[in-house]
C-alpha cells in the first residue's frame, strides 16, 4: 500500500488500527503489520508518524495506533473512563495534579522521569502512583503518547499534541455506529455483524451497529448477502462482484496479531484456517509452537511456521513449518515465493541466515531445506 509515511497513513486508514504488542520473539506485532504492507518499512517510522500528528495511540480492543482523523471516535471511551464507568488505574487526585503540573511545566515526559532514587522517602509522589496516574490520565484523554522508546512511553498534554484541525466533537450513537461499519468494511471488504462489532464492548454501540446495518441495507447503501447457514453478510456496493483479476502468487508472513487473522472465527470462516496463538498455552499443549506465524499465499492461508529471531547470532530459526493447504498452490510457485518472503522478513528482524527445522508434511522437507542451504 505504498511506502514511507504516506504508505503508513494509507495502511492505518484502510485497516482502522494497528495493534501494539510486546512479544519480541520475531518483530513486534505493530512493526510486523506495517512491514507486511509498506514497502521499505523501518521501525523508526512509527515515531515519525506520531511526531507529524498523523496517528495517535489509544485503546481499541488492545493498545493500538489509530489514524488521527479517527480521534473523535475514541472520545466516548475517554469520557466514560473519566466518569469512572469503565476500569481505571485508581490514581490519587494529588498525584494526578502533580503529574499534570510537571508535564505542563517541563514538556513531554516518560514514566521513568517520575522515578525516585532508592534512598528517597516514600510518599504520594513515588513512581508507582505516578505511573498509575499517567495511564489513567492517558485513558481519560488528558494525556497523549508522543513517542515510544522500546516500550517506554512519552506523555504530553492532549491540548498540546492534538492538531488544531482535529474534530473533537463527541459522536452521536448513530455516527459512532456508522464509523464502526465503514472502518470494518474498508478493512475487510465484507463482514458479518459480529465481525464489525467485534471490538465494541459497549452494548449500546453494538445495538446501534445492528440497526444501522439494517437501515443501510434497506436504503441500498450497503449490500446484504447470506451464508449457506443464513448468516447476513454486508458489503459496500460491488463488494460481492466476481473479480476477474488474478492475484499475484506471492507469500506474506503474517503476525499472529495481524488484522487479517486477529478475529479467529472470521479467519476460520473466510480462510478455512483454524488458528490459535499458542504462546499463552503450557508447552505440553502446543501443537504448532510458541509463536507460529500464518503464511498467506495469494488469497489463501496455506500454513504456519513457528519462528524465533536469534538476533545476537544473526540467525532466523524456522523451528517448524506446517504446510496445510497444498491443494491451493503449485509447489513450483509457492516454494520460491516462500523463500523470498522468509528471507525478507528475517532481514527485517535483524538476521541474515535462515535455518529450518521440522517440515510437515515430510514430502516438502528436502525441497524447503534446499531453499536455505
Amino acid at each position: 500500500m505504498g511506502s514511507g509515511l504516506a504508505g503508513m497513513r494509507a495502511v492505518l486508514e484502510r485497516l482502522g488500527y494497528v495493534q501494539i504488542d510486546t512479544i519480541s520473539v520475531v518483530a513486534r506485532a505493530h512493526h510486523h503489520t506495517f512491514f507486511t504492507r509498506v514497502s521499505g518499512y523501518e521501525e523508526t517510522a512509527l515515531n515519525r508518524l506520531l511526531a507529524k500528528r498523523q496517528a495517535f495511540e489509544y485503546w481499541c480492543h488492545a493498545a493500538a495506533y489509530l489514524p488521527m482523523n479517527h480521534y473523535r471516535f475514541a472520545l466516548p471511551m475517554m469520557r466514560a473512563k473519566a466518569r469512572g464507568e469503565l476500569w481505571n488505574h485508581s490514581s490519587e487526585p494529588k498525584v494526578r495534579a502533580w503529574v499534570l503540573a510537571r508535564i505542563r511545566a517541563e514538556g513531554p515526559l516518560f514514566a521513568r522521569d517520575f522515578e525516585q532514587p532508592p534512598r528517597a522517602s516514600k510518599g504520594w509522589w513515588d513512581w508507582k502512583p505516578a505511573k498509575r496516574a499517567l495511564e489513567q490520565l492517558f485513558m481519560e484523554g488528558q494525556l497523549m503518547i508522543t513517542e515510544r522508546q522500546g516500550f517506554q512511553k512519552r506523555y504530553d498534554l492532549a491540548e498540546r499534541f492534538l492538531p488544531a484541525h482535529v474534530d473533537t466533537r463527541e459522536p452521536t450513537l448513530e455516527e459512532h455506529a456508522d464509523h464502526v461499519i465503514d472502518v470494518g468494511l474498508a478493512a475487510h471488504g465484507f463482514a458479518t455483524e459480529n465481525t464489525l462489532a467485534y471490538f465494541r464492548r459497549d452494548a449500546r454501540v453494538r445495538s446501534a451497529v445492528r440497526r444501522r446495518l439494517a437501515a443501510r441495507a434497506a436504503e441500498g447503501t450497503l449490500v446484504l448477502r447470506r451464508t449457506k447457514t443464513g448468516v447476513p453478510i454486508y458489503g459496500q456496493p460491488g463488494a460481492f462482484d466476481a473479480s476477474t483479476r488474478p492475484l499475484a502468487e506471492v507469500v506474506r508472513v503474517l503476525s499472529p496479531f495481524d488484522n487479517a487473522v486477529i478475529q479467529r472465527r472470521r479467519c476460520r470462516d473466510v480462510f478455512d484456517f483454524d488458528y490459535t496463538i499458542e504462546c499463552y498455552l503450557p508447552a505440553a499443549k502446543r501443537r504448532y509452537g510458541y509463536f507460529a506465524l500464518p503464511i498467506l499465499f495469494a488469497d489463501r492461508i496455506v500454513g504456519r511456521m513457528d519462528c524465533k529471531a536469534q538476533r545476537p547470532e544473526g540467525r532466523f530459526e524456522v523451528r517448524s513449518l506446517h504446510i496445510e493447504d497444498s491443494t491451493a498452490m503449485r509447489a513450483d510457485a509457492f516454494l520460491p515465493a516462500f523463500a523470498d518472503a522468509v528471507r525478507e522478513y528475517a532481514r527485517f528482524t535483524g538476521c541474515d541466515a535462515v535455518r529450518v527445522g521440522k517440515v510437515a508434511p515430510g514430502r516438502f522437507a528436502a525441497a524447503v531445506k534446499r531453499l536455505f542451504a
